[in-house]
């Protein structure tokens, strides 16, 4: 693992940017692996000023989403679709039909879970996979539990998860229980990381992802087995590891 340590979230931001857009320069079809939530925010706006300004060109890049809440359609405003519609392809020239997300609308979990790991597997995989990072040590919606989900699955989100979330939703009984997600499995199989992590809020989990076991308790812990991992991370975030 590499770790580069930076003042704050728009520090992060940038410097996280900076590894994707070089990704994309280097490789102009690149597949990148994208993540949702309030932490990537920050690096999607710095990808728009950079491709408002020419220096980035998004005409043949491919994305794929780590997951979706099941049971929404995308046109519901708090779908990831939705999301990173808002967020990111409605404001660069990505084609259409070159960034996808699990279907949050098939109810047949087995069906909709063979299919995108199968749609990955069609594009060659991923090149870099953007993660963050829940403060349960989570990565994608792979919760703590007994062991490494391998492939994209179906997951009961667990009660600190659905807390977290609810923010966005007017009840906590509003927020779905279930969501779609890359396994660990899938995630490892990318052939970059880049894990980007941001206040003191993480801190506990970031420490406990670097130093602590490598367990399915602390999903994010298993990333110390890829070779190539990134980690970008505020001092707030940092703050446990001093």
């Amino acid at each position: 693992m590499k770790i580069i340590r930076t003042k704050d979230y728009q520090d992060m931001s940038r410097k996280a940017a900076n590894i994707i857009s070089a990704q994309m320069i280097l490789k102009d079809d690149s597949v990148l692996g994208l993540a949702t939530g309030s932490t990537p925010i920050g690096i999607y706006d710095q990808l728009v000023d950079w491709y408002k300004k020419g220096d980035l060109d998004f005409s043949k890049i491919t994305t794929v989403n780590l997951d979706e809440y099941k049971g929404l359609p995308k046109e519901n405003d708090q779908s990831y679709w939705y999301f990173m519609n808002k967020n990111l392809f409605s404001r660069v020239n990505i084609r259409p039909d070159y960034h996808f997300l699990p279907d949050g609308t098939n109810l047949d979990s087995d069906n909709e879970c063979e299919r995108y790991e199968k749609l990955i597997d069609s594009l060659g995989g991923i090149d870099l996979q953007l993660l963050g990072l829940g403060r349960n040590g989570h990565i994608g919606f792979n919760e703590p539990c007994d062991s490494f989900p391998q492939d994209v699955h179906v997951v009961d989100l667990t009660e600190s998860t659905i807390e977290a979330n609810k923010r966005f939703f007017a009840s906590a009984d509003d927020v779905p229980k279930q969501a779609y997600t890359m396994g660990v499995g899938t995630i490892l199989r990318a052939k970059a990381i880049l894990l980007v992590v941001s206040g003191k809020d993480k801190a506990e989990a970031l420490n406990a992802v670097v130093n602590g076991p490598i367990t399915p308790q602390v999903p994010g812990s298993v990333l110390r087995l890829h070779p190539n991992v990134i980690i970008v991370a505020d001092e707030d975030a940092l703050s446990e590891m001093e």
